[in-house]
């Protein structure tokens, strides 16, 4: 979900790291399901990637939101 919203973007995961104030291995967990981003961070996540925060949780990301 957040791996093909960051490519649609055409960003790489350091970008976004730095964009949210995280680690890139962080990203990286994230897009690996190993661990979730913080409550604080969905609304900077959202606006980076330009979708609701609900679109951010539900799986497979905003392409699979009716």
């Amino acid at each position: 979900m957040m791996r093909a919203m960051r490519e649609k973007k055409d960003m790489s995961q350091q970008a976004v790291a730095l964009e949210i104030g995280v680690e890139r291995s962080t990203v990286a967990k994230w897009e690996s399901g190993k661990s979730r981003p913080r409550a604080e961070l969905l609304p900077k996540l959202a606006k980076l990637f330009g979708c609701s925060i609900e679109e951010l949780l539900v799986p497979g990301g905003p392409e699979k939101t009716a």
